[in-house]
C-alpha cells in the first residue's frame, strides 16, 4: 500500500510539472491603421516544439517552425500570401510578449 501511495504522488507530480507555461488559450489586440482588433492564440508544447493556431476576424492560421527554448519562443504564421515572424517571452503564468516586424503584443492567459 505505501508503494502504491508512494507511485500515485510521484506521477501526481510528475504530471503537475509536465504542463509548459505556455500550452492553453491566450488573448491580446492588435492596433493597425484600420483599428483594433482582436487576436486569438492556442499554443501547445511538445517537447522543444511549439504547435497551435492564431485566430483573428480574418481568419486562422496553424503555427509552422514553433520553437521553445525556457521562457522564449518563435514561431511563423503564412496568411494571405505573407509569412510572418514572431518571437516571444513568458512574462509570467498569465502573460506573454510577442514581437514582429509589425511590433510588439501582449498575450494574457484566457481562463476557461
Amino acid at each position: 500500500m505505501k508503494i502504491l501511495l508512494t507511485l500515485l504522488f510521484v506521477f501526481a507530480g510528475v504530471s503537475t510539472f509536465a504542463q509548459n507555461v505556455l500550452d492553453g488559450n491566450w488573448k491580446g489586440t492588435r492596433e493597425t491603421p484600420n483599428g483594433t482588433f482582436e487576436v486569438n492564440y492556442t499554443f501547445k508544447v511538445e517537447g522543444n516544439a511549439l504547435k497551435g493556431t492564431w485566430k483573428t476576424q480574418f481568419g486562422e492560421a496553424a503555427l509552422e517552425e514553433g520553437k521553445v527554448d525556457g521562457k522564449k519562443f518563435s514561431y511563423s504564421i503564412s496568411f494571405n500570401d505573407m509569412k510572418l515572424s514572431y518571437t516571444g517571452e513568458v512574462v509570467n503564468d498569465n502573460e506573454l510578449s510577442i514581437k514582429s516586424e509589425r511590433g510588439e503584443m501582449k498575450l494574457t492567459r484566457v481562463k476557461s
